[in-house]
């Protein structure tokens, strides 16, 4: 079979799981923990002091540079800003908020934009809203934006989505279609490409239907319907799949003449510029075998794991806790971690279906070298990662991976592979060889 893009895998999808139910839940909790670091770049810094109340919608962090500021998702009190654990691992300063009003929801922060505004202020709206990336990499939303401008000729929103179990992107697409394609032409009058496309997999009909019926009121829009391959939701390999161009070793879609938007992230520039609501809300799957009810939430950022394992009725068989899908997420020790912006889905397994073990064995089998999207050789970074060999990881262009997790899936050995190659990251980026 001719694949679109090189390697891949084809692990079980498990996303009819949470879509047995066809409508997204709303979940208020009484108390959020929104940190202040929820995108690349610089941390924001408080705004407000313990003891202040707050409206949902109100900024509540900001900061120069490469930054999006921080709203209030709910109306409440400020009790604490403090560290907190958050779900890279790391403890984030965060502003702990007591609810005072369940049902509150994000407030208009500035004036809709007009469709006649300049790309200045479509920026300025995009910033102000806080909108980052929000199928992972939460990189700043108008400095991606900014950054491709007069450089791409193809504009895709990317509603692959094709990590099992997670089904955010397409309840979306299921439930407010209008909403992605407004932002994604919103993008395509500030990017001014030659095409721009709306890329799902053929696994998601319902999304699909959708979508279409919608579309012909874009018609500068193209839906293109991919065959289900994971991980073609990666941008590079998403790139390849619709135009047949490979980004550069090292380098950004721009240098494929290319920019990638994720369709949450078209979603909320949507209701950034024409509702000038600020990214107080997402939508994020509860699923897994240890779920009694896996579904869709729309939960305000800063409610924890704990909030949502509750609504979804997780159950006592609970082994592991991951933030993110089960091939690149990452799994927490702590169910007092909040969602973030870029929080797509919380699984909950009654075991890890692909655990790692350090002490396993390369049998130099080649399975992760046929598999990697990268065309790199995890047997040897795996190797060299072990015995701190940073001359060889570079040589092997290790900051090329995009830790898919394939490799890790498909050994025999179940290497942790995923995990010795961000380790390898870090150490090279401490050695100042990044």
């Amino acid at each position: 079979m001719r694949h679109l893009f090189f390697g891949g895998v084809e692990p079980p999808h498990k996303k009819d799981m949470s879509l047995a139910s066809r409508e997204m839940h709303t979940i208020t909790p009484q108390q959020v923990v929104i940190p202040l670091l929820q995108h690349i770049g610089t941390p924001c810094q408080a705004l407000v002091h313990v003891g202040d109340d707050v409206r949902a919608g109100e900024k509540i962090g900001d900061a120069e540079g490469l930054c999006v500021p921080v709203h209030a998702s709910v109306s409440g009190r400020v009790i604490a800003i403090e560290p907190r654990p958050h779900t890279s691992g790391r403890e984030v300063m965060a502003v702990v908020i007591r609810s005072s009003d369940a049902a509150s929801s994000a407030l208009q922060t500035h004036p809709p934009l007009e469709d006649d505004a300049d790309s200045d202020e479509v920026l300025g709206g995009i910033r102000e809203a806080g909108v980052v990336g929000m199928g992972g990499a939460a990189f700043p939303g108008d400095a991606k934006a900014l950054s491709a401008m007069g450089k791409i000729d193809t504009l895709i929103a990317n509603g692959c989505e094709c990590e099992p179990y997670i089904t955010a992107d397409d309840m979306l697409l299921r439930t407010h279609p209008e909403q992605v394609l407004q932002g994604l032409q919103i993008l395509q009058r500030l990017l001014q490409p030659q095409r721009t496309v709306l890329a799902i997999e053929d696994n998601k009909a319902a999304a699909i239907e959708r979508v279409r019926s919608c579309c012909t009121g874009f018609p500068q829009i193209e839906l293109a319907v991919l065959p289900t391959r994971y991980p073609q939701g990666s941008e590079k390999q998403l790139i390849q799949a619709l135009t047949g161009r490979e980004v550069p070793a090292g380098k950004l879609p721009a240098a494929a003449h290319c920019a990638v938007f994720n369709v949450s992230t078209c979603a909320a520039v949507f209701r950034a510029v024409r509702l000038g609501q600020p990214l107080t809300h997402r939508i994020v799957t509860v699923s897994g075998e240890s779920v009694s009810q896996p579904q869709n939430f729309w939960v305000p950022i800063g409610t924890t794991f704990r909030d949502l394992l509750h609504a979804a009725g997780a159950d006592s068989s609970i082994r592991r806790v991951i933030s993110g899908g089960a091939m690149m997420g990452r799994a927490q020790s702590s169910l007092d971690v909040p969602v973030v912006k870029a929080t797509n889905a919380v699984l909950c397994l009654p075991h890890d279906s692909n655990c790692a073990e350090e002490d396993g064995t390369c049998i130099r089998c080649g399975k992760c070298v046929g598999v990697c999207p990268m065309h790199l050789q995890p047997l040897y970074l795996y190797r060299y990662e072990k015995l701190r060999k940073a001359e060889q990881l570079q040589r092997l262009n290790l900051f090329d991976c995009i830790e898919c997790g394939s490799c890790s899936y498909i050994c025999p050995a179940k290497l942790p592979l995923v995990e010795r190659f961000r380790a390898g990251k870090q150490m090279l980026k401490e050695r100042g060889t990044s």
